[in-house]
């Protein structure tokens, strides 16, 4: 028997992972560097982090194991998820449990596909059996989550 991906369970289990496109006007190498080690430079940090307001910064892991972190300006951190893959400058993929249990974690997979002269970057979030009775409502949330965080993603790049 073969393990499934958690976007693969998500879907069998009726809800579908959320799917995310944005085209950004850079390299592969670029965008992969920007959308990881300069994660703080572009994440909504006062509206989509664990901190709100008090968030200072975020921090995106260089490699399997290591995690995703977000620090106030008191010096609290927050671990968003753990990096599961990282194959620079095609893909990442990451647990993603920000301000819950890592028990509650879903799986997020970016890819970095050149078009010539830009690179579409496509996110998959899934996994969303792990938050039990809430998960409808959590998908639904990062449905539009997503798409503010990936435009700003994309404004920045």
């Amino acid at each position: 028997m073969t393990e499934r991906s958690a976007a693969e369970r998500s879907a069998a289990d009726g809800l579908e992972p959320v799917r995310k496109k944005v085209v950004v006007p850079a390299s592969p190498e670029v965008a992969f560097t920007r959308f990881t080690a300069e994660l703080d430079q572009w994440w909504p940090l006062r509206t989509h982090s664990v901190h709100g307001a008090a968030a200072a910064s975020a921090e995106f892991g260089g490699g399997v194991g290591d995690p995703i972190v977000e620090r106030s300006a008191a010096g609290e951190e927050s671990v968003w998820g753990t990096v599961t893959e990282w194959d620079p400058p095609r893909r990442v993929a990451f647990t993603w449990h920000p301000g819950r249990p890592e028990g509650t974690a879903q799986e997020v997979t970016v890819t970095f596909v050149s078009t010539g002269d830009a690179t579409e970057v496509t996110l998959v979030h899934g996994g969303w059996e792990s938050l039990g009775a809430g998960a409808e409502a959590k998908r639904r949330e990062y449905e539009e989550g997503w798409e503010l965080v990936l435009g700003s993603y994309r404004d920045a790049v």
